[in-house]
């Protein structure tokens, strides 16, 4: 496994890391984590050298208001080799009303992981909102008094927002890394290239996030796919997205909320032969063709990362979205369409279609992708109806 150095840390952890926001579930439940393969996942990345470990309080959780079972069962995975690998976890923002209560988070965090300290710590989902929110609350003073007491070791932030709102945030303390998103569609979404790139010249450390875009990026048109396999065939699309992120020497890990063991031994074979600057440049320019042609086709932005979830409603949002960008990726293809459109109704019980939305925007207060749910709802029920 290679390593690179996380800015002003100083610490090298693995170009690949391990996401613990979507492990294998039982019975379709997301709170109930397949704990005996999840495990299996969790160390055989150990034995290829993966040593940063990433979840979050909501994590496989009911919804977003409530403590996930993620941090439990990572705590668990990892006791045995604990100092031996990296954890990192994030203060639920949102949930944040007082300065009691961060202190009170880290504290179930601590507990819910087995451990007494929390290598790298985020303030999780960073808005320009919700940050000057927690900056009434003395955000700066929990983080420096955690820090001081060895509660975590090294401070953070995730972001969702537009780039403004990212250089005004990470120009505003004395950050040492930050999470972004970032993929070969998302170059100039929220913090893209040139949020990397402030990071790096202030010397903070670059995690990234959704390097698939939640699998969106496997669905590209059969024309798309090839065009790459003319310029590489050795390269699965999985390869292709991920090495173009390797490539990149800016960025210090690639998180990957892998879900089955079979994604996890892919993932890691990728990120050993991978290397900063590595891709050729027939590679980069089959790639760009490629990006131009999907970037056409996506509908909505939608990562499938379930933060809208639960729908008070019962609307499956990820779902519907799903379907709908489906649709348009096919829109070369009438009788792929067709499917598309017979798979939303077939796979999506009519109670929880689009149609269901009431418009009461709850799921938009946690959107990181700040996507305006319910108009978008309405444009999948007027096309799927018909």
């Amino acid at each position: 496994m290679k390593y690179r150095e996380i800015g002003k840390t100083g610490k090298k952890i693995s170009t690949i890391s391990f996401g613990c926001m979507r492990l294998p579930v039982l019975d379709g439940d997301n709170t109930k984590i397949d704990e005996e393969h999840a495990t299996k996942m969790i160390h055989y990345a150990y034995e290829k050298g993966v040593n940063y470990y990433d979840t979050a309080y909501p994590y496989h959780g009911n919804g977003f208001n409530n403590h996930g079972q993620s941090e439990y069962f990572l705590g668990n995975a990892l006791k045995e080799i604990r100092d031996k690998v990296y954890i990192a976890s994030k203060l639920p923002s949102w949930l944040v009303k007082s300065r009691e209560d961060m202190d009170k988070f880290l504290d179930e965090q601590l507990e819910a992981l087995q451990t007494d300290y929390i290598d790298f710590y985020l303030l999780h989902t960073l808005s320009e909102h919700n940050y000057e929110e927690l900056k009434k609350h003395d955000v700066f003073d929990f983080l420096e008094k955690a820090k001081s007491s060895g509660k975590i070791k090294h401070i953070g932030f995730s972001f969702h927002d537009v780039y403004p709102a990212f250089e005004e945030i990470i120009n505003d303390y004395d950050w040492e890394f930050c999470q972004v998103q970032y993929n070969i569609l998302d170059q100039d979404y929220q913090a893209g290239t040139k949020g990397i790139r402030l990071a790096n010249k202030k010397g903070i450390g670059v995690i990234v996030m959704e390097p698939l875009r939640g699998g969106r990026i496997l669905e590209i048109k059969e024309k798309a796919v090839q065009v790459l396999a003319e310029c590489n065939p050795d390269r699965s699309l999985v390869d292709w997205a991920l090495s173009w992120i390797f490539n990149d020497e800016g960025v210090s890990t690639v998180l990957s909320g892998m879900s089955t063991l079979e994604q996890t031994i892919e993932n890691m074979k990728i990120a050993e032969k991978s290397a900063a600057n590595d891709m050729s440049s027939s590679e980069l320019l089959a790639l760009d063709r490629v990006i131009k042609s999907m970037n056409e086709s996506i509908q909505i932005p939608c990562t499938s990362c379930g933060y809208c979830s639960p729908c008070p409603e019962g609307v499956d949002i990820p779902m519907c979205f799903s379907h709908y960008n489906n649709y348009y990726f096919f829109e070369d293809n009438k009788r792929a369409q067709k499917s598309a459109a017979f798979q939303y109704d077939f796979r999506t019980p009519e109670e929880n279609q689009a149609a269901a939305c009431v418009g009461c925007l709850k799921c938009e207060e946690h959107c990181p992708q700040n996507i305006k749910i319910s108009e978008e709802l309405k444009k999948v029920d007027e096309l799927f109806k018909g």
